[in-house]
């Protein structure tokens, strides 16, 4: 296959070709990587139980540093979305990746409650900076046709890191003690380090909107294709502009202001509702009469829903539109999580219920993370997918504090569970609007000039 000295644009060069190794590639180490962040954000819930024990320390005490953590969440995403689309989503991939592997280890020499608080802070910044910015470069290095597919199925990193911090604590804790829990979330990013470093690319799209060198262009579009005969003089353009000034602007300029709302809508209600049902299910259905090993079974069985929709969900969404499919999965969780405190103690039904509730909600939370990705431009994609996230994380620490409230106050479950639907009907309105907004789900750039290389 060759290519003469015509000009290659960009987009349609990886929208009109298979597949390939050097691409999956990208999404298998931007895969791993949320696997390592999934394993580190998720390993304080296993933990806390045996800090607890042996500092002496009431469970409530931990509280602030469980809020510390989603804090450190909330800013690293809001921070570095911004840092990536200035020096690129592969720097801020690696510092990100450093730092979270540098205070998990420093997490496991904690000796006081302080120290482990500022740790896990200072975790969180690494954590919440290396999400939005695996799923910016998985979406830029994906065809169009299978990103929203990629995307979610890269995401699943995440819950299959979650799912291995509870199976290394439960094996690890009773014989070896909490902290190597923690020595082992701190080395295997920094072993993965020297991996990231060698083979992750930078977003070629990134490096077209900010005027890299065309000798680094040309390197990429071989490796996505080295089939192709490139000639030496072949240029490379992408109908995209790069933008200068405060990105966070930008995401409300040029007709996007009313979508960036309202997917900020979507992230602050889904995620308030996935960490509400992922903290409080066990305990509840505990209260409720459930035996403790069959409450974790249950609690585990919502993780599990949310794998199988990431599998599942992405190919509708990219036939489809995520217009269409993340209504039906925002509706169908509402109504799985009302029933769901209607279930009493019957096992089964619980378990159906609560893996329908996971299906929708972790399944919907990864269709909304692929339609940041789609719905802003390459220059301001890190930043758009990391407000969406650290939007989010503010319902993630809303969530939980809102259901240990009401249990408080010795609500019945069937008014918890009721209450918990609403943040999903909300979402559900929001994504609705969206589409009645946008009529198709599309970089909103205006008709920017088109960038040649």
């Amino acid at each position: 296959m060759a290519a003469d000295g015509a000009v290659i644009d960009i987009p349609s060069f990886i929208n009109e070709r298979k597949l390939g190794r050097f691409q999956l590639w990208v999404v298998l180490i931007c895969g791993f990587t949320v696997l390592l962040d999934g394993y580190d954000a998720q390993s304080i819930a296993f933990v806390a139980p045996s800090i607890a024990k042996e500092w002496h320390l009431d469970k409530f005490t931990l509280g602030p540093v469980f809020t510390a953590s989603l804090v450190g969440l909330l800013v690293g995403a809001l921070l570095f979305g911004v840092v990536a689309d200035k020096i690129g989503r592969r720097k801020v991939i690696l510092i990100c990746t450093a730092i979270f592997g540098v205070f998990t280890l420093l997490t496991a020499t904690s000796d006081n409650l302080t120290q482990l608080l500022i740790y896990r802070l200072l975790t969180g910044f690494g954590l919440g900076g290396a999400m939005p910015n695996c799923i910016a470069l998985t979406a830029e290095y994906c065809p169009e046709r299978r990103r929203a597919t990629l995307v979610m199925i890269m995401f699943t990193g995440f819950s299959f890191g979650a799912a291995a911090a509870g199976a290394i604590a439960a094996h690890a804790i009773p014989t070896h003690g909490w902290r190597v829990v923690w020595y082992v979330g701190g080395i295997l990013p920094l072993i993965t380090l020297p991996l990231q470093f060698a083979a992750l690319p930078e977003s070629i799209r990134f490096l077209m909107v900010t005027n890299a060198a065309r000798e680094r262009i040309a390197s990429l579009v071989r490796r996505i294709d080295p089939r192709l005969a490139l000639a030496a003089d072949a240029r490379f353009t992408i109908g995209e502009t790069n933008i200068t000034g405060v990105p966070v602007a930008h995401l409300f300029r040029n007709a996007r202001g009313a979508g960036t709302v309202l997917l900020w809508i979507i992230f602050f209600m889904n995620l308030l509702d996935l960490f509400f049902l992922q903290n409080w299910i066990p305990a509840i259905t505990t209260g409720a009469g459930v035996p403790v090993q069959t409450a974790v079974i249950i609690g585990t069985l919502f993780q599990i829903g949310g794998i199988v929709a990431s599998f599942l969900i992405g190919m509708p969404m990219d036939r489809y539109g995520a217009f269409r499919v993340l209504p039906l999965m925002f509706g169908l969780g509402c109504v799985f999580v009302i029933v769901l405190g209607h279930a009493g103690t019957d096992v089964p039904v619980l378990m159906l219920l609560t893996f329908g509730a996971g299906f929708c909600v972790i399944g919907g939370q990864n269709c909304a993370n692929a339609l940041s990705a789609i719905f802003y431009p390459t220059a301001m994609r890190s930043t758009g997918v990391g407000w969406c996230l650290g939007i989010g994380r503010v319902g993630a620490i809303v969530g939980p504090l809102v259901a240990a409230f009401l249990i408080s106050l010795k609500w019945p479950t069937a008014s918890i569970f009721l209450l918990g639907g609403l943040p999903l009907a909300l979402a559900c309105v929001a994504i609705v609007i969206m589409s009645r907004t946008y009529a198709e789900e599309e970089n909103l750039q205006g008709k920017p000039a088109t960038k040649v290389v």
